[in-house]
């Protein structure tokens, strides 16, 4: 019954996010905001709302270690699976601003949770936590991002990512997607937790390597779909601003407003999990900055998914998927 309710609570998830996104960027473009904005505003919130909402649920439901295990598991999953995978679909070429700015920012992400989660930041206790401190902090990181990503926009260094040319929606059906999405986002968010954790229940297993897992992967298939899709149309570039995006979100925002709602512990969270997240991004940057600049290459590509595998087969070999608490 538990995976019944996972498997019910991420299709809820996925389809609410997509009805939110398509009605919240009808409403906007109602209202004259342009694409640019819309690309940088609702479609990234959209591609992070199952983890928000998962996080923010398992805060809710005091799993600190599901939402901490998701943000991380998905963020490793989006650098070395999306990538890799994407890569060996085709490889990426990258913008030089991108390698020079935006990755180094994700960068920059990874090593702040890395800071919080080795220990007290900010003199908020002893014990390995996002404090609520901390998630006004990584609150303002985010709107820092937000702030310097609206800058670049402006100064036309950012390309908006593309949005679809739909026919426009009707006021009321807009409204309705959005009040129907999250909805989906919410029930589906509950089951999903519900399902997640009857599951490390049976098996034995901390709700942090469900996190780390299952939950990851489940959340970042919005990602991996649209990764893997723009490479087979021949646009894989936009892979990069799609993990880019949704890291940074990631950790900023989704860690940020989940540890603003009740502290989250990291518990079975290791400082390692955290190590491997910074040390992906940053071989992510040198693959593209110093190996063949500006591209991501096949063989890159298969380095970065025999990574993850390695990291997936790490924790099972750590005895963390099989061994009681």
């Amino acid at each position: 019954m538990n995976i019944v309710f996972l498997l019910l609570g991420l299709g809820l998830i996925l389809s609410g996010a997509n009805l939110l996104t398509d009605g919240a960027s009808a409403l906007a473009r109602r209202w004259g905001v342009s694409d640019l904005v819309i690309g940088l505003t609702v479609v990234a919130f959209g591609t992070s709302a199952p983890e928000l909402v998962i996080s923010i649920m398992s805060a809710i439901n005091g799993s600190a270690e599901l939402a901490i295990g998701n943000v991380v598991g998905s963020n490793i999953f989006n650098v070395l699976a999306i990538i890799g995978i994407t890569s060996l679909v085709r490889p990426i070429i990258v913008r030089h601003s991108i390698m020079t700015a935006d990755i180094p920012l994700v960068i920059v992400s990874a090593l702040v949770l890395l800071a919080m989660g080795s220990g007290p930041v900010l003199g908020d206790g002893p014990e390995r936590q996002l404090s609520r401190i901390d998630g006004i902090v990584l609150l303002m990181f985010f709107a820092i991002f937000m702030r310097y990503t609206f800058a670049q926009a402006k100064s036309g260094t950012t390309e908006a990512l593309p949005i679809s040319n739909k026919p426009e929606m009707p006021m009321a059906k807009s409204v309705l997607w959005i009040a129907l999405g999250l909805g989906g986002l919410i029930l589906g968010g509950n089951w999903f937790v519900d399902g997640a954790s009857g599951i490390a229940s049976a098996l034995g297993v901390s709700d942090a390597v469900i996190g780390l897992t299952i939950v990851a992967a489940g959340t970042s298939l919005p990602e991996l779909a649209t990764s893997v899709i723009s490479a087979i149309k021949g646009k894989p570039g936009l892979a990069i601003g799609n993990v880019i995006g949704s890291n940074i979100f990631n950790i900023f925002l989704v860690l940020g407003a989940s540890a603003t709602i009740s502290p989250l512990k990291f518990g079975s969270i290791t400082e390692t999990d955290l190590l491997v997240l910074a040390a992906s991004c940053i071989l992510f940057w040198f693959f593209g900055y110093f190996f063949k600049k500006s591209t991501i290459t096949r063989g890159e590509g298969a380095v970065l998914t025999s990574l993850y595998v390695a990291y997936t087969l790490w924790l099972v070999a750590n005895a963390r998927l099989f061994h009681l608490r």
